[in-house]
């Protein structure tokens, strides 16, 4: 059932009794009024803690799994919404944080520049990452852009952590 919101209108709580919006809205920190790609970020800060705790091929599956599925969650909850990649649909931007603190060096300043970097290729979109999300369609547009700026976080977290080695 199509609910037909806009893409930045706020969302009920009610949604969360649905699994698929439950997940896609990153079990509520999408409902946020204010960042809401921001809170489902930090609720994936404590997920990527566990997640670096378990051996590193454990981690890289449960990484993919969370971007696969996440490919079919995301784009069957923006239908069900009637719109693509609304604002409240944050389990991209948690399955690309936890993707990006598998390649970051394992220390909390590092996974924080690492957040920072996220959020800001997120946040501006620089090319490729706007014309992916425009370009694809369904939940593989939703969770690709954000794969990609998370790409682009962990260049920027990597060359600042090697410039800082010459130092």
């Amino acid at each position: 059932m199509s609910e037909a919101v806009s893409k930045s209108s706020r969302l009920s709580a009610g949604l969360l009794k649905d699994p698929v919006h439950l997940v896609a809205l990153g079990f509520g920190s999408g409902l946020s009024p204010v960042a809401p790609g921001t809170c489902g970020t930090l609720l994936a800060v404590p997920l990527a803690y566990v997640l670096l705790q378990a051996p590193v091929v454990i981690a890289v599956v449960v990484a993919a799994i969370a971007f696969v599925g996440g490919v079919w969650v995301t784009g069957e909850s923006a239908r069900r919404l009637g719109v693509h990649d609304h604002a409240g649909i944050v389990w991209d931007e948690i399955a690309a944080f936890l993707a990006l603190v598998l390649v970051l060096p394992p220390a909390w300043p590092w996974i924080a520049a690492g957040f920072l970097a996220f959020r800001a290729f997120d946040v501006l979109k620089p090319w490729p990452i706007r014309d992916l999300d425009h370009r694809l369609a369904g939940g593989l547009g939703i969770m690709l852009d954000d794969l990609v700026a998370a790409v682009f976080a962990a260049v920027l977290v990597r060359l600042i952590e090697y410039l800082t080695t010459l130092i």
